[in-house]
């Protein structure tokens, strides 16, 4: 008979990148407040350090890591300073990325490209092979991948974001196939529209008038009229860190409201 409690993460210890706001903090708090000893990392230390400071005060238990995880010296750090620490990693959540400008794919150039492959990409790959070799070692674990649903159809002036997020998707279905015998489960989350700081970037070189047109323009051509909360990629991803998700390997949770349901949107060029 199943049991609620396979969905308890009680002292397991997970690593969180991006973990200092959006999707990442809310999978942060919520790790934590199921029981988990959260490792969160980014390159910002003010925003980790609040990260912790609100898991501390729910009773949790969090270690803060600056790093630049496109990096390879930095990967391996943040890895031996976990295993130094917690002797272990159970769960790695693979969720900082970048999308830092707008532009057509006829504007984008090789500084931009490098960038956002950089993070979202090749730091995805490392990070998550060494936290796979651990993972072997100690008889199994979880990995948890945040694309977007922009890794389906690509969104508009956002292009090389897009192809990096249909990479992701492609570095779960390759982890996942290879690290299946080793009891190492390895999935996708890929969020639609999600109220954060990256997703109002989109508006960010209009006004704030025109923005919040924009914003309440595209956000009516969604099947729910709305954008989603960061707390709503919270229950995916306890799932697919948990004993709940034990046979769960190679597959795609996605959140996004309905939006891949609704035509392509296009945007509108000069």
């Amino acid at each position: 008979m199943f049991e609620l409690s396979k969905f308890q993460l009680k002292d397991k210890v997970a690593v969180v990148t991006g973990g200092g706001r959006g999707i990442g903090q809310a999978i942060a708090y919520g790790f934590a407040k199921a029981g988990a000893k959260v490792v969160v990392t980014s390159r910002k230390a003010h925003d980790l350090e609040e990260t912790a400071s609100e898991i501390k005060a729910l009773g949790g238990e969090a270690l803060v890591l600056p790093a630049h995880l496109a990096k390879m010296e930095e990967i391996q750090r943040v890895v031996d300073t976990v295993v130094d620490t917690y002797g272990r990693i159970d769960i790695l959540v693979n969720n900082a990325g970048a999308s830092p400008a707008l532009g057509s794919v006829l504007e984008c150039d090789e500084r931009l490209w490098d960038t956002i492959m950089s993070l979202n990409l090749k730091g995805v790959y490392f990070l998550s092979q060494a936290c796979g070799r651990i993972m072997k070692k100690q008889g199994g674990g979880k990995i948890i991948n945040i694309a977007s649903i922009d890794g389906f159809n690509p969104e508009p002036l956002v292009s090389v974001y897009s192809i990096s997020k249909a990479g992701v998707r492609m570095i779960t279905k390759a982890f996942a196939s290879e690290l299946a015998p080793h009891n190492i489960q390895v999935n996708t989350i890929a969020p639609g529209p999600i109220s954060t700081k990256m997703m109002n970037s989109h508006w960010s070189h209009l006004s704030p008038e025109e923005g919040k047109k924009a914003k309440e323009a595209m956000e009516k051509s969604f099947p729910m009229q709305r954008m989603g909360q960061p707390d709503e990629i919270v229950g995916a991803a306890i799932y697919l860190a948990s004993e709940a998700s034990s046979f769960t390997t190679g597959t795609e949770i996605i959140i996004d409201g309905g939006v891949l349901l609704t035509p392509v949107l296009t945007a509108e060029q000069d």
